[in-house]
């Protein structure tokens, strides 16, 4: 059993790369920088985090709780209709978005270099294509599902409609805000995937 000790060593490592890599976008966050923030030694981040990769997953997953996530997503389970998993799931993941754009960020904008910021984003990217593919299972079962696209199109269009990028260029550089991003992308999305709307 961890001591209390080694629990807050363990969640001032997880809350210092927290702060470094969104203050850098994920640029020189090194075992060592992360040390220094911690107030520890090298050695000791690595007794706790043995490979950088486990470092900024167990990061990710400390900032998902921290922010509540599984409480957020479990809200999905009371959907009865299709539509209003989509509507769900557009809510939860676009009002999350701003709450962790910077860690996002840094791994958007590191992870074609850095393997440890490439994993982590797999595993974020995994939760929201899991979310899409519910959705179009059910829209499908209900027989609301456009024959337009296939099922794998569809789940990869949800995937890049509701995208970080996409979520960034309407609201940050096109002036949107959350609330009407939300709205809209719900909107957009049924016209783009049920059969009689649109």
């Amino acid at each position: 059993m961890s001591s209390d000790a080694e629990i807050d060593t363990k969640t001032r490592i997880l809350q210092a790369v927290w702060q470094l890599m969104e203050e850098r976008r994920g640029q020189g966050v090194s075992m060592g920088e992360i040390a220094r923030a911690t107030g520890i030694s090298r050695q000791a981040v690595y007794l706790h985090y043995p490979s950088r990769t486990e470092l900024v997953v167990a990061t990710i997953n400390y900032v998902d709780e921290v922010k509540g996530l599984d409480a957020r997503l479990a809200q999905l389970d009371s959907a009865s209709t299709g539509i209003e998993l989509l509507d769900m799931s557009v809510e939860v993941w676009g009002n999350y978005i701003p709450e962790i754009y910077g860690l996002a960020k840094a791994m958007m904008l590191t992870r074609d270099s850095d393997e440890a910021m490439a994993t982590a984003w797999e595993g974020c990217m995994a939760c929201l294509h899991d979310a899409g593919k519910a959705v179009v299972e059910m829209l499908a079962r209900e027989g609301k599902l456009t024959t337009v696209w296939t099922k794998a199109e569809a789940i990869d269009l949800i995937n890049t409609l509701l995208s970080i990028s996409h979520w960034e260029q309407l609201t940050l550089e096109s002036g949107w805000t959350n609330k009407q991003y939300v709205e809209r992308m719900k909107r957009l999305l049924r016209q783009v995937l049920l059969k009689h709307e649109g």
